[in-house]
């Protein structure tokens, strides 16, 4: 199943059971709600296949795109795979809840406080 950026996720529920894969369209590199797209489907709709990103999809976006939920990409052919992959390692610390991490950071850092008084 394909979603461009103008689909409505919640539209594509009633066809998950005959699908294995949802790519998300990002048709530009400055049209971000595929990112939307994936967050609701993860969420809301509780897609739990394969979800890719297709598109203009580059290396900047690789880590943000696995937070929403992604877990297949396809770089634009123009782009050397090996320097994209190195987009899933930039950033060490997360400050945002999201799909791979459901707690922002403050509340990580006031449960290990916690943790570490009740020890």
């Amino acid at each position: 199943m394909w979603l461009a950026p103008e689909d409505e996720p919640g539209d594509a529920q009633a066809l998950f059971d005959g699908v294995a894969v949802v790519a998300v369209d990002f048709p530009v590199f400055r049209d971000g709600r595929g990112f939307s797209t994936a967050y609701l489907l993860r969420t809301r709709y509780q897609w739990k296949g394969q979800l890719r990103a297709i598109g203009d999809v580059l290396r900047d976006q690789l880590n943000f795109m696995k937070r929403c939920g992604f877990d297949t990409f396809a770089v634009r052919a123009d782009k050397n795979i090996d320097d994209a992959i190195k987009g899933f390692t930039e950033f060490t610390v997360t400050y945002q809840a999201s799909v791979d991490e459901p707690l922002p950071l403050f509340r990580r850092a006031r449960a290990e406080v916690g943790a570490r008084e009740s020890a």
